[in-house]
């Protein structure tokens, strides 16, 4: 039997801790060194490199002083909260990674608050102590403040901290003394974290994770909690209903380094994934035969965010795409169910539409800016909070927001999240920054980013959290601004372009084909402004002195999806293609449109 220690690695997103892991890979001389490439082996798909941000929670391991190290790596974001809760049931022990400058944010308090609740023992690592004024000694001190304040028990507050920079591939007790090596930190995990307890008994396992191979279908992941498992033991799947199914294992796989080997049989506290399951969900657990015993089954946080997903049928219909009719989009949402356990999906009567509701608008656009990567064409409308009646009150969700900032700029930004129901909790200054602390509607908090960003020229940190369900706080003013909406299909000329520019900001580019009911720009003043953008100069044979002036034109906004999906209106779809994001009204004929709006 082997030593085993199970960890998960929590951090705020961007303090380094996908570069960390990588590096404890390459020091369990796993890879041969990939320094000259630079590239991340954990985030591998192209969006969490794009975007350096992780979505998917991963499991990996390493072998150091003949002791098996599984890392699980989870996800920062509280949009992804869904994939950290259960994947910390798979671990005894936890690295709480925090930036030797920026200190514990809002996030790494999430993720840290639900490892402490269930025990895990933690190691603080202050990574980045390279960076020019960082501050290791109060960050310390500040980790130690938030664990005492988030209730950790006397053992756990008494948690060793490890000090150094991931990216310079060194780690040690103190950060006077650079070291040559990551190895401190491996010898804290196998000193610090304890083994996982051995079961004796019938063999038990909570399912915490799902695989999907399109070989051998869905694949079940957890930790073997008791006794052991082996390759084609007949096994009882306990659901949450309490029914239980009679099925058998076809193959067992352990994790070892990036990928699975398979084994013969599985001992308790190692992390396994088991082939040959079907029917079963994240939470069910798998018995013995004899005396099926269940495990209290993990609770899986409720979405808050919910939008419109619909086929397009815009006239540039399967123009760029791939998948473009309802079938293909219904298969892809129902697969997306089967790995994204935060996801809810409801199809409308006439199943041209789903309503897909999220834990944020960052959760839903990675999953239609994946869709639209595989090929796939659709419209989504704007996304909308999921309202309850809890004791016959209208409750809402409502989140905990962050914001640091330069501190000329904080007058404006809490001007801002005032005016959008938010309310000032607390307000420290560090150095030349000032921290803020709001409570604010999730509705508040779409579009605001942008809006944040612009103020501040750049520099506030943003960070939310869902916190509870409370009251409904009333209406919250939007976008006044109306839309500047074609109503001739065809080419943008520059020529008509140039002289509606006094009216607003334009989003396409000359030579660009649009249609009817398009939304080309935003109106300076409030309400639908309808233009014809394709009117182009008509040749005479007369000369007049000044009519062939240059067009001077200003460069049109270009949005990425997130602005787009904040940005529009109650009347209006995105339409989204492999190659296009086109803002567009739900009604395209105009005078259509005026009939319903006199109704």
């Amino acid at each position: 039997m082997q030593n085993i220690r199970n960890i998960a690695i929590i951090a705020h997103v961007d303090h380094g801790k996908t570069t960390l892991v990588d590096k404890m890979l390459l020091a369990g001389k796993l890879f041969r060194d990939n320094q000259e490439t630079g590239e991340l082996i954990l985030d591998n798909n192209d969006l969490e490199r794009e975007r350096g941000i992780t979505i998917l929670s991963k499991n990996v391991s390493i072998n150091y002083r003949d002791t098996k190290i599984n890392i699980i790596d989870t996800p920062g974001h509280a949009d992804f909260g869904g994939e950290v809760e259960r994947v910390l049931n798979m671990a005894d022990g936890c690295l709480l990674l925090v930036d030797a400058f920026e200190g514990p944010m809002p996030q790494t308090r999430f993720v840290l608050q639900k490892a402490l609740q269930i025990g895990l023992m933690p190691i603080v690592v202050i990574n980045k102590v390279d960076k020019p004024n960082c501050r290791p000694d109060e960050v310390q001190e500040a980790v130690f403040e938030l664990m005492f304040n988030l209730d950790a028990t006397e053992e756990q507050l008494n948690f060793p901290t490890i000090y150094g920079s991931a990216k310079e591939n060194w780690m040690s007790p103190d950060y006077m003394q650079k070291t040559d090596s990551i190895l401190p930190l491996l010898d804290a995990i196998i000193d610090y974290i304890p083994a996982p307890k051995m079961l004796e008994g019938a063999s038990q396992m909570l399912i915490t994770s799902l695989d999907f191979s399109s070989y051998v279908g869905r694949i079940a992941v957890g930790r073997v909690h008791r006794g052991e498992l082996k390759e084609g033991q007949e096994i009882m799947l306990c659901k949450r209903d309490d029914t239980k199914i009679k099925q058998k294992i076809k193959q067992l796989n352990t994790f070892t380094g990036l990928g699975r080997t398979a084994a013969q049989s599985v001992q308790s506290g190692d992390i396994c994934a088991i082939i040959g399951i079907e029917n079963f969900e994240i939470g069910d657990t798998i018995a013995d035969v004899e005396n099926p015993e269940a495990l209290p089954p993990i609770s899986i946080d409720e979405p808050t965010m919910s939008m419109t997903f619909t086929n397009n049928d815009s006239p540039f219909f399967g123009k760029d795409g791939k998948y473009v009719t309802s079938r293909h989009i219904h298969d892809r949402l129902m697969r997306e169910l089967d790995k994204n356990l935060a996801l809810r999906v409801e199809v409308s009567e006439n199943s041209d539409s789903w309503r897909v509701s999220g834990r944020g608008v960052l959760h839903l656009s990675v999953l239609i800016e994946t869709m639209r990567r595989e090929g796939y064409e659709l419209q989504v409308g704007q996304p909308q909070v999921i309202k309850k009646e809890i004791d016959g009150v209208l409750c809402e969700p409502i989140e905990q927001l962050a914001i640091n900032v330069p501190e000329e700029y904080s007058s404006k930004i809490i001007d801002i999240v005032t005016r959008r129901k938010g309310d000032l909790l607390s307000m420290e200054t560090k150095k030349d920054r000032i921290y803020l602390e709001f409570s604010i509607p999730s509705r508040g908090i779409i579009g605001l980013r942008n809006q944040l960003l612009t103020i501040s020229a750049g520099e506030a940190v943003i960070a939310h959290r869902f916190l509870e369900y409370a009251a409904w706080k009333g209406e919250i003013e939007r976008r006044n601004n109306g839309s500047i909406v074609a109503i001739e299909s065809g080419t943008a000329y520059a020529y008509a372009i140039d002289k509606l520019q006094d009216r607003g900001r334009f989003f396409v580019f000359p030579q660009e084909e649009v249609y009817a009911g398009q939304v080309v720009g935003e109106n300076a003043k409030e309400g639908d402004l309808p233009v014809n953008v394709t009117k182009s100069k008509k040749l005479t044979n007369m000369r007049a002195s000044g009519s062939d002036d240059k067009v001077r034109l200003i460069p049109p906004v270009v949005f990425s999806l997130e602005e787009a999906l904040e940005y529009i209106k109650e009347d209006e779809y995105l339409e989204v293609t492999p190659k296009h994001l086109r803002i567009r009204k739900i009604i395209l004929d105009e005078t259509e449109r005026k009939r319903q709006g006199k109704k």
